[in-house]
């Protein structure tokens, strides 16, 4: 699979895995109970799978690594920080309250990491 396919399957991945928070973040909002459907638990893992397949297939092709490139580590400790804060805005939170300060801040790391993904800049904006 060429660098540029790659590429395309990891932007492709990038929407579809925040499309599919917002969705079950309005779901939980919501207390629909879409979110406890089976495609709604598996489909979110389908997709991050290949989204981190594509993003380490792409570093080792372009020999751009994390705690090498500045922007990179950035992303990395973004994505761990999106982690953290979506399992709690989903799963962990106690309260309604705090699920949506979590969810809140879950989103703005996503697009933090997005940003830096667009700018190879881990402060982005300056």
């Amino acid at each position: 699979m060429s660098y540029l396919a790659l590429k395309h399957l990891h932007v492709t991945c990038v929407v579809l895995s925040g499309l599919g928070f917002c969705l079950r973040g309005w779901w939980m909002l919501t207390e629909s109970p879409w979110r406890q459907h089976r495609l709604t638990r598996v489909l979110p893992h389908i997709v991050d799978t290949l989204l981190l397949g594509s993003a380490l297939t792409m570093a080792w092709l372009s020999g751009q690594y994390p705690f090498v490139n500045g922007w990179l580590t950035a992303k990395f400790f973004g994505l761990l920080a999106y982690i953290l804060l979506g399992m709690m805005a989903l799963k962990r939170g106690r309260t309604m309250a705090m699920r949506q300060r979590y969810f809140g801040l879950a989103l703005l790391t996503y697009a933090y990491i997005v940003s830096v993904a667009l700018t190879r800049n881990p402060l982005p904006g300056l």
